[in-house]
């Protein structure tokens, strides 16, 4: 009776813990049954045990050579972050941020469509591209990586008892969706741990950092009553009433809306909306996934949506 019943523990404990060795054995997912569900691990590049990393990651579909196809002008001489961004720092970021959805909800298709979204905003707002620009203005994404020459430190005293300024740092834009100002920078660097209050330059001096700061940006949401971009384009956010009123609808148009606000939606035909637009459908192309797939200028466009939010005087350069 005892034999059989440690068979019986043994088996349920083989059942609980697999292991998925790749031909050069080396383990590369751990598959685990938590409370009926699967849940998984892939080392470096899923961290932690999750449902979503169960799925296919980033790295299955999105390979080295479609980053460097994206971001082909980057490392040329006169971009002004050559050698500072790569592949690797943006995997290595994603690893964190995989196990809570980011390329990995809804299968392979949406996990393209996202990463070719996300990255739409990283290469606008970190561009050097103008129209005559070799190779297009859309293949000079990731030429920056900090703000070339700031016009004021961006301190706002109002937050003087939360994230007090530290005297002679400057908090002017850095990063892949670039930070402004002591309160973005004291936010982010609480979610990272990372003490970017007082070292707003690690920003500067780390791709990975600066990968993980704008997906951490895309993935929560600014205000509790907010979506984040994440769920409004994976299909997680469900408009409301007042929602569909200001014609906000689930879709890219929408991760502008989050991210920017009235700085970019709800002024028509705006350059700068249209800038990130033609960036993310342009990676779609790249990525083979084919700017067809895009949907519907409601679903693209935040031109006519009412802003979620109004930005204040200091919040209009984050």
């Amino acid at each position: 009776m005892e034999a059989k019943w440690c068979f019986l523990a043994t088996m349920a404990l083989l059942a609980m813990l697999v292991v998925v060795v790749n031909g050069d054995g080396e383990v590369k997912t751990i598959v685990k049954i938590v409370k009926g569900k699967k849940v998984c691990d892939k080392g470096w590049e899923c961290k932690g045990l999750s449902a979503y990393c169960c799925n296919q990651t980033i790295s299955d579909f999105f390979q080295t050579y479609q980053f460097e196809n994206l971001f082909s002008k980057r490392n040329t001489p006169v971009a002004h972050a050559s050698g500072f961004w790569d592949y690797h720092s943006f995997i290595t970021a994603a690893a964190e941020y995989q196990p809570h959805g980011f390329g990995t909800t809804g299968g392979k298709f949406m996990g393209q469509k996202e990463v070719a979204a996300f990255l739409g905003h990283v290469g606008s707002k970190t561009s050097c591209g103008y129209g005559v620009a070799t190779g297009g203005p859309l293949a000079w994404g990731l030429c920056y990586n900090k703000e070339m020459s700031p016009s004021q430190t961006y301190c706002d005293d109002y937050y003087k008892y939360t994230y007090p300024c530290t005297p002679g740092v400057s908090y002017h834009g850095r990063g892949a969706l670039p930070l402004y100002w002591n309160y973005n920078y004291g936010k982010t660097g609480e979610a990272l741990k990372i003490d970017l209050l007082n070292h707003p330059e690690h920003i500067e001096n780390n791709a990975t950092l600066a990968f993980q700061a704008a997906m951490w940006k895309w993935m929560t949401p600014e205000k509790k009553h907010l979506p984040s971009a994440h769920d409004v384009f994976v299909g997680k956010w469900k408009p409301t009433k007042n929602d569909t009123l200001a014609k906000r609808v689930p879709g890219f148009g929408t991760t502008m809306n989050v991210l920017y606000g009235d700085q970019v939606c709800g002024k028509g035909d705006d350059e700068s909306m249209n800038n990130i637009v033609s960036h993310y459908l342009y990676y779609l192309d790249l990525m083979g996934v084919g700017r067809e797939e895009a949907g519907s200028h409601e679903v693209l466009s935040c031109a006519e949506q009412l802003p979620f939010s109004q930005a204040s005087a200091s919040a209009s350069s984050s």
